[in-house]
């Protein structure tokens, strides 16, 4: 017998995604934290298969990660958001609403394109979560991220019980 995916779950197979396990921490935290209503994730690296997509600075030029192979990393990030707060809560149908997200990007001094790398997650939780996916957003540029990561994604989202 096989397991029903959730709704979100389902709305993420049909784009050809699975949510994936949970990243395990690389330091002194954990992936989720549940207080009242709310769920918040720790930053989630574009992480896939237990390896990092890419390292580097986001931007225009050579040896830099280029703005839209960034942005596939905010998907990926915002996947494994969602895995972390389905491994805390079990059913991502309890969502109702992703309030806020943040975006950090390992920018390059010149590049000022944050706001559409973190689109990659952005875009990604308004398929999955259909209205309740609208949420309230920063995009950050920074000079380095945990293990040379291009980019960082936190979520924070309501639950019922």
């Amino acid at each position: 017998m096989t397991e029903q995916l959730s709704q979100v779950e389902q709305r993420l197979a049909d784009l050809g995604l699975e949510v994936p396990e949970v990243v395990p921490p690389v330091a002194a935290y954990v992936p989720a934290v549940r207080h009242g209503d709310l769920v918040f994730t720790s930053g989630q690296l574009p992480m896939v298969s237990g390896a990092m997509s890419a390292t580097g600075k986001v931007g225009d030029g050579h040896g830099l990660v280029p703005p839209a192979d960034a942005q596939a990393m905010a998907q990926v990030c915002a996947l494994n958001a969602i895995a972390a707060v389905k491994a805390l809560v079990g059913d991502l149908d309890t969502v109702v609403r992703v309030v806020k997200v943040v975006g950090f990007v390992a920018s390059d001094p010149s590049f000022t394109g944050q706001p559409a790398v973190v689109n990659g997650a952005s875009e990604l939780l308004g398929k999955a979560f259909g209205d309740a996916g609208v949420h309230a957003r920063s995009a950050v540029g920074v000079a380095a991220l945990p293990l040379d990561a291009p980019v960082e994604v936190e979520i924070v989202v309501a639950v019922r019980d």
